[in-house]
């Protein structure tokens, strides 16, 4: 019998002593179905990808699971949702309240970013010169809507002219809403080159062009501004282990702002990367405004006609 050397027994048993450590708070499941999180595309497939798939390597590192990541259009979120091809899920507000209702989706945390903290509000603007100051100026002027499922580019903005005794379906020559990727960004480029007198956009979207010097917020006016109200929601299938949803909800709530990551060959700050300072708690009651605007918009969950 030929003779087995102590180092060859050493590198058949290496694989199984240590090939199953994690180096989070679980076991690296290396035979297990990776843990599927969709994150709802936001100006284009690049840019999100370039943002979020590093918060999915981190949770993999984090909890010595395989977290995929999954970026999904947003018309076709609901699908993905509803035939539970995701285990977790990252979008606006607005969906996140269609998911809770519709399907029972749990909200965990809510992005912190910019100056309201994890929450954004949705505004009417015009260009300061046009003479529009007011929801009776605004009579048979022309406007463009950012997309028609954003919570701070449509949906506040539809909910104020309502509750200001201003029906845009009727007191507006004509409205569009903005197409393609970069639709907020297209809003205001919009609203600034005379295309349209009035343009629904995201607060968060002008402080962010001041600031990249794309635009002068002394060119235009505000007409209104909502309540702030929450901003992008991450939330967990109801089906999801409660342990697991935990463990994402506290190593989200954890992270710091000098976190990093390995992806892709790169050591990444995840939360520089994905533009944020932070995820807050989502407190369900908090998102009472964006159920009562809905329902006075005649929208999704809550449609009636």
């Amino acid at each position: 019998m030929k003779r087995i050397y102590p180092f060859v027994v050493f590198f058949i048993l290496l694989p199984f002593l240590f090939g199953c450590e994690g180096k989070g708070d679980g076991v690296l499941g290396l035979d297990e179905k990776p843990i599927k999180i969709g994150f709802m595309i936001c100006n284009s497939r690049a840019e999100s990808k370039a943002r979020f798939e590093p918060i999915a390597a981190y949770l993999s590192e984090k909890l010595g699971r395989k977290f995929e990541p999954i970026l999904v259009d947003t018309y076709e979120f609901e699908e993905f949702v509803r035939d539970k091809k995701v285990d977790f899920t990252h979008t606006n507000s607005m969906l996140a309240i269609s998911y809770n209702e519709n399907y029972g989706l749990k909200l965990l945390t809510l992005d912190k970013r910019g100056r309201q903290d994890h929450k954004d509000s949705g505004a009417i603007i015009t260009l300061k010169d046009s003479g529009i100051k007011n929801f009776d100026d605004m009579r048979g002027k022309t406007m463009v809507f950012g997309p028609a499922l954003a919570p701070f580019g449509y949906m506040a903005q539809y909910y104020l002219m309502l509750t200001n005794g201003f029906n845009p379906e009727e007191d507006l020559s004509y409205y569009a809403i903005a197409p393609g990727s970069y639709k907020h960004e297209k809003v205001i480029y919009s609203v600034l080159y005379g295309r349209y007198d009035l343009g629904s956009v995201p607060r968060i979207d002008l402080d962010l062009m001041e600031e990249e010097g794309k635009i002068d917020l002394d060119d235009f006016h505000i007409i209104a501004e909502s309540i702030p109200m929450p901003y992008c929601t991450v939330g967990a299938m109801p089906d999801v282990d409660p342990a697991l949803v935990q463990k994402v909800k506290e190593a989200l709530l954890n992270l710091k702002q000098d976190e990093t990551v390995l992806h892709e060959g790169e050591i990444l700050k995840v939360l520089d990367r994905a533009w944020l300072h932070g995820f807050a708690e989502a407190d369900d009651s908090e998102f009472d405004l964006i159920r009562e605007q809905l329902k006075r918009n005649n929208m999704e969950p809550y449609k009636k006609f």
